[in-house]
């Protein structure tokens, strides 16, 4: 019985690593791969550079409105504290205590979106911010609590001192620089996010270049499969055609051998109780068991076994070989592959016959005479005939046709050529044919 993995088809046998994808469609799957990847971090990149641009920006609008109002606010006590300290009139502090805790709010706001962890240079114009505004607002309520206490001439004499105007002109001039310092670290990120919006658009280009390369290549690879798998189906068609004509020529010779074997038969029963006739039917035994032979070594042998040239002609014509057909063999060791053997003794057993039927050997005192050689990769055989009678012309019956028809095909299968051609004296026939044992 037959184990699983036996009877699965061949693909379904195939190791992980043979099933697995070849190498350019890996290659081609990372190139896409990293594209992507790379496409991807490029735009994830560009929405965090913009989310940290609206950040900074919706920042520094809060703080730039944090110190405009804390400089309007200052500005709104300053004046209703020049009201009230001119008039008397305590409808002045209204704004003078409206601007108070504004202000107050203000300074919150700005700390709070500041935040805590300050560069050193923003920490120090923080607190020179809030210093110079106490500094500015102390000065104002002593100015207001004088004017209550009726000590005017007190009230002006401090209102007359740089006190209130040196605290008022640093805030502004710290109000001024924490503006400029929010307003280059603004525009710092407006262009990171411009330079990061000027990448994506080249990258987003070139990751549809990359696109359509990996879908033509893709395309050319499928083609490609397509065309393998079509050229494996023929292979597989091919392969079955040869089986069947191989099945069918080992049926076709194993036919011909019985035939061959009740020809036998009935040659001998035939002789049976006539003692005259049996020195007849022993040639004629014989003759028929030297066709077996040669119809044997015409059905070659295996590609990886050789022939010996000299072995392969002398069995082709033992069956017609008499005291009344001469022969001449000439040559040395000529080993062929195995592959040979079916072409180059089905044109010598071809030659051999029609030599019997209409060629020196139809005749008595014609003479066969075949010799062969090699030449490196090469062999050359000469098949020379010379009648006694009238030499055959071309184009009669049986020169031309199946034979000429065989000749050819094996003319093909050995690799070679074939040359046939008519002098004087008969049919002389070249071959010529390699032996590295490739076919031709």
């Amino acid at each position: 019985m037959k184990r699983e993995s036996e009877s699965r088809p061949p693909e379904m046998r195939l190791r992980w690593w043979q099933r697995a994808p070849r190498v350019p469609t890996l290659a081609l799957f990372v190139v896409v791969a990293l594209a992507l990847l790379g496409t991807f971090t490029l735009i994830l990149s560009t929405v965090e550079v913009e989310r940290t641009q609206r950040q900074q920006a919706a920042r520094t609008s809060g703080i730039l409105a944090s110190l405009d109002e804390i400089v309007r606010a200052t500005m709104s006590g300053e004046t209703g504290q020049r009201g009230y300290f001119i008039t008397s009139d305590t409808r002045y502090l209204e704004p003078y205590r409206e601007g108070q805790v504004r202000y107050a709010k203000g300074m919150r706001q700005l700390r709070r979106q500041l935040g805590t962890d300050l560069p050193e240079e923003q920490a120090g114009i923080l607190a020179a911010i809030s210093r110079l505004g106490d500094a500015k607002w102390a000065e104002m309520a002593g100015v207001v609590e004088l004017v209550e206490a009726r000590r005017i001439p007190n009230a002006h004499a401090r209102l007359l001192s740089d006190e209130g105007q040196l605290a008022m002109n640093g805030l502004r001039k710290s109000v001024a620089q924490l503006e400029e310092i929010e307003r280059a670290r603004l525009e710092e990120a407006v262009q990171r996010a411009a330079s990061a919006e000027a990448k994506i658009l080249p990258s987003l280009a070139a990751l549809f270049v990359v696109i359509v390369c990996a879908l033509a290549l893709g395309l050319w690879q499928a083609i490609r499969k397509a065309e393998a798998e079509a050229l494996a189906e023929r292979a597989a068609a091919i392969s079955e055609a040869r089986d069947r004509a191989d099945l069918l020529a080992k049926e076709l010779n194993h036919r011909v051998k019985n035939l061959f074997a009740v020809i036998l038969a009935i040659v001998k029963m035939s002789a049976r109780g006539d003692a005259a006739a049996a020195p007849a039917v022993d040639r004629i035994a014989k003759r028929v068991h030297a066709l077996v032979t040669s119809h044997e070594v015409t059905q070659g042998a295996g590609k990886d076994q050789t022939v010996d040239f000299a072995e392969l002609i002398g069995k082709v014509i033992a069956p017609y070989r008499s005291a009344s057909e001469q022969c001449e063999l000439d040559g040395g060791t000529l080993t062929l592959p195995g592959r040979h053997a079916v072409p180059l003794g089905l044109v010598l057993h071809e030659l051999a016959t029609n030599a019997v039927k209409y060629g020196a050997w139809s005749a008595p005192g014609g003479l066969l005479r075949v010799r062969w050689e090699r030449d490196g990769d090469r062999a050359r055989v000469v098949w020379e005939e010379i009648g006694a009678g009238d030499p055959p012309q071309p184009g009669q019956s049986g020169r031309e046709g199946f034979g000429s028809a065989l000749i050819r095909s094996s003319e093909r299968q050995l690799g070679g050529t074939i040359v046939r051609r008519f002098d004087a004296r008969g049919i002389v026939v070249e071959m010529d044919f390699t032996l590295d044992g490739e076919d031709g």
